[in-house]
């Protein structure tokens, strides 16, 4: 059975003030779904010692190791810091940066070699959905984002449709559905059948309490990766017990 995840993603908010939401939040820590919050950097390490029975994720690490990469943070000190995710390839990382596929499949290998998590995000433009052309820009950035070797504990795939994060816009039920659906075949068909099955998709874009269940009432739908809604416990928690509330899928 897949453990439904609920992650939040900070982005670039949340002082040491915020580290309050995250006690609120665990109240729901014993429930069927696990937690995971992605603060800032500044904050991951108070995070991770604040936070009872909700994991800790970094929002990006550099590939390499060490070096001379200022500003930068690693997967190892991410770990060193207490995290057990990160989330790497969002689509704000891929514009903002210039990300691409290769440089998200380094940095996974680089989170695997750290022990950590890796929440590997794809999704498709406004224009590329528009043009019919979602499932083939999916499919491209799993094979090049996800490195051989992934195995369920060490995996989860997110996905954002890109015109849909922090706009209020959410695909059909259907939509999520194929692609999703599309999701699961393509890791079962890499990576067999036990992987394939086992490993979590979280769908991201625009998740709230008022839609959470019927997202999560989706097939392969294992979760979510959400943003804004997740700053504050009065807004995280309902999306937390709709997928609570939501049976888990062999």
């Amino acid at each position: 059975m897949r453990r439904k995840l609920a992650a939040g993603n900070w982005k670039m908010n949340g002082t040491r003030a915020a580290l309050d939401e995250l006690a609120a939040m665990g109240a729901a820590a014993e429930g069927a779904a696990e937690i995971l919050v992605c603060p800032p950097a500044t904050l991951i390490a108070a995070a991770a010692q604040t936070a009872k029975g909700i994991a800790i994720g970094g929002q990006d690490c550099h590939p390499a190791q060490s070096g001379a990469h200022t500003g930068d943070l690693s997967a190892p000190m991410l770990a060193d810091a207490g995290a057990s995710y990160v989330i790497l390839g969002h689509s704000e990382r891929r514009a903002d940066h210039g990300e691409d596929d290769q440089l998200i499949r380094e940095k996974t290998r680089a989170a695997w070699d750290a022990n950590l998590t890796a929440v590997v995000c794809v999704g498709e433009t406004l224009d590329q959905r528009e043009a019919n052309n979602t499932l083939d820009i999916i499919g491209g950035q799993l094979a090049a984002s996800i490195p051989d070797g992934a195995t369920a504990h060490r995996l989860v795939v997110a996905y954002e449709p890109v015109w849909a994060i922090g706009t209020g816009k959410v695909p059909t039920m259907e939509q999520i559905g194929e692609v999703h659906g599309f999701i699961r075949a393509r890791l079962e068909r890499r990576f067999g059948a036990g992987v394939g099955r086992s490993t979590r998709l979280l769908y991201g874009g625009s998740v709230k309490p008022g839609n959470a269940a019927e997202i999560f009432a989706v097939p392969n739908v294992d979760g979510a990766l959400v943003g804004g809604a997740s700053l504050k416990a009065a807004d995280f928690l309902p999306i937390i017990e709709a997928l609570n509330a939501a049976p888990m899928e062999a």
